[in-house]
């Protein structure tokens, strides 16, 4: 059997198809991926050794502009491209993990009569899916809550596929890339595969206190490290990390994070204590501060809001964070959502087989 994987834009969209490999070659699939050539997504599947076919993609946004305009066309080349490769790879099955790219390669499978999974990772379902979801064979999602909206839809709740290989990180092999010793606890900030400007204006803001408690590992985004902090004794900055993730994430006592639903799942999933800065509602759709504050509803993480960050506030939050871990530590071992990378695969199976 063949398989098309899509979704891209950020790794949030990419990361959850590539837990998916291993027991998808497992069940004897062929992988095949479709995304944009220049997303993120075509350098992590090409990684993996996944056939990427490369189509256009536009986006529609929720405000006026002419973009979105001009994208109506490279949406409909889009849709035309993922035919022409749907026709020629021949797939049992689609599943696409969101972001503007999956809408063509959706429209193209459902009008091919190739069944397709959608999967929904954040508590209510973003504008790209909402599109895709008409066109679905069936709807995985990540919170028990998000079911609601899926009422007249055959849905199953499957929370959201973690990389395996993040758990088998070796803490010393990340101290060594660090640079750090075993005499502090460590602190990660992430700002998402993008980057966060704020995230990174904080930490710097307050690196100075930072170091008392903590060795402090960054990764800042493409472009925004720091050249006068590059030598700095107990601090660390990448742009982007990758093979080396599960090494710093073994290493890290605490994390620092946006509000993403991938990377609260995987935090969940390696039980981190966690302070959450979801992206404001004024850059998004907010759908990152429905995730962060059901996890701190959970007792999973504590959340400052962007408009509420403070140099005092954050100070006061990590140090309150790093003495009661074990508290978050224990909330996130007695939870039921799990990385349930199983009953994604079932529920392609299912419609492969058809």
């Amino acid at each position: 059997m063949r398989i098309i994987l899509t979704g891209g834009g950020t790794a949030g969209h990419v990361t959850p198809n590539l837990a998916l490999i291993p027991a998808l070659k497992e069940n004897g699939f062929e992988i095949h991926y479709i995304g944009t050539g220049r997303g993120i997504e075509r350098q992590l599947a090409t990684q993996e050794g996944i056939s990427f076919h490369a189509i256009s993609a536009g986006k529609l946004r929720r405000y006026f502009d002419f973009k979105n305009f001009t994208d109506l066309f490279r949406i409909g080349a889009g849709f035309l491209q993922s035919l022409s490769v749907i026709r020629k790879v021949r797939p049992a099955v689609v599943f696409s993990k969101g972001g503007f790219v999956a809408c063509p390669v959706v429209w193209a499978a459902w009008v091919s009569r190739v069944p397709v999974v959608v999967h929904e990772s954040d508590m209510t379902p973003g504008l790209a899916n909402r599109l895709c979801i008409p066109f679905a064979s069936v709807i995985c999602y990540s919170f028990p809550e998000t079911g609601k909206y899926f009422k007249n839809i055959r849905s199953i709740h499957t929370g959201i596929p973690v990389r395996p290989k993040l758990a088998s990180g070796d803490k010393s092999s990340g101290r060594k890339l660090c640079g750090f010793d075993d005499k502090k606890p460590v602190l990660l900030v992430i700002g998402g595969s993008q980057g966060s400007a704020v995230l990174n204006e904080i930490v710097r803001e307050t690196l100075k206190d930072l170091l008392v408690f903590f060795q402090v590992c960054h990764i800042c985004g493409r472009g925004n490290t720091d050249t006068g902090l590059q030598h700095l004794k107990g601090y660390a900055q990448f742009e982007y990390l990758n093979e080396e993730l599960p090494h710093i994430f073994a290493m890290s006592d605490i994390i620092v994070s946006r509000a993403g639903a991938t990377t609260l799942f995987e935090l969940l999933e390696l039980k981190k204590p966690n302070l959450l800065i979801p992206l404001s509602s004024k850059a998004s759709r907010g759908d990152q501060i429905e995730n962060a504050l059901y996890f701190q509803e959970q007792g999973f993480s504590k959340v400052i809001m962007e408009e509420e960050l403070e140099r005092e506030i954050f100070l006061q939050d990590l140090l309150h964070l790093y003495n009661n871990r074990e508290r978050y530590v224990q909330k996130m071992s007695a939870c039921s959502l799990k990385s349930s990378t199983e009953k994604v695969v079932e529920a392609i199976l299912q419609q492969a087989r058809k």
